[in-house]
């Protein structure tokens, strides 16, 4: 008996010098793991890509999403950037045309919520009518708030390309800057207003995807309207 206690003894000692000597977690990566067991299904981009509205298509918009995401640890959902672009018509080149596609599909089906855990929106009919995005609760991925309007600089415009419903514009007029690979001083590209504020009280001032188009395609452009070329990120699993 009295070796079968020293082998125990010696077992439990080895496990506790084990556990002394494996290095205690970052805070980093504390935070990391912690993001991706939480439930942050939503958040604004903490950046643009810094070429104005060429954001390399909507694939390189869903990249972008997806690199920001994991950055906080968040990568393993699949994200989906908040865009529309327009279809384009049949021609001798393509005689079938490109069909539309509309941000609200792009997105899954909810719920979502910020990096707080706050409900940005329970379903799609919600996020279309009803939400609940608004200054304190249009988060970028860090948990950080986006200047709105009446801060210095402004950066509530965020590129939408979309109709309030989620859906894309008819193709006679440029509204996403050539479907996101424009950064020209022309062009436009339909913006919302994360903050719910603009210079009128009419629902257009007050849309968070719907509210105006942008001076132009490059980042001058969107600065200079009251943007920066941020956008909205959605998980759609």
């Amino acid at each position: 008996m009295p070796r079968v206690h020293h082998a125990l003894a010696a077992v439990a000692a080895l496990a506790l010098l084990g556990a002394c000597s494996s290095p205690a977690p970052s805070p980093g990566a504390m935070a990391r793991q912690a993001a991706a067991s939480g439930p942050m299904t939503f958040f604004v981009t903490s950046v643009g890509s810094g070429r104005g509205a060429d954001l390399g298509g909507l694939a390189g918009a869903d990249a972008h999403c997806q690199r920001l995401a994991a950055a906080v640890g968040a990568g393993h959902r699949t994200w989906r950037a908040y865009l529309s672009t327009p279809p384009t018509f049949p021609s001798a080149a393509n005689p079938k045309g490109v069909p539309a596609v509309n941000a609200r599909d792009r997105i899954g089906s909810g719920p979502w919520h910020n990096s707080r855990n706050s409900l940005i929106a329970s379903d799609l009919e919600h996020l279309h009518n009803g939400n609940n995005i608004s200054k304190e609760t249009a988060l970028d991925e860090r948990g950080n708030p986006v200047r709105g309007r009446g801060e210095q600089p402004n950066e509530h415009d965020i590129l939408t390309g979309s109709r309030s419903d989620g859906t894309a514009f008819a193709p006679q007029t440029d509204t996403t800057c050539k479907a996101w690979t424009s950064s020209a001083p022309d062009g436009s590209a339909v913006v919302g207003h994360h903050d719910r504020s603009g210079p009128m009280p009419e629902n257009w001032a007050r849309s968070w995807n719907f509210s105006h188009q942008s001076a132009g395609c490059n980042q001058e452009a969107l600065v200079r309207t009251g943007g920066s070329g941020r956008f909205y990120c959605f998980a759609a699993n």
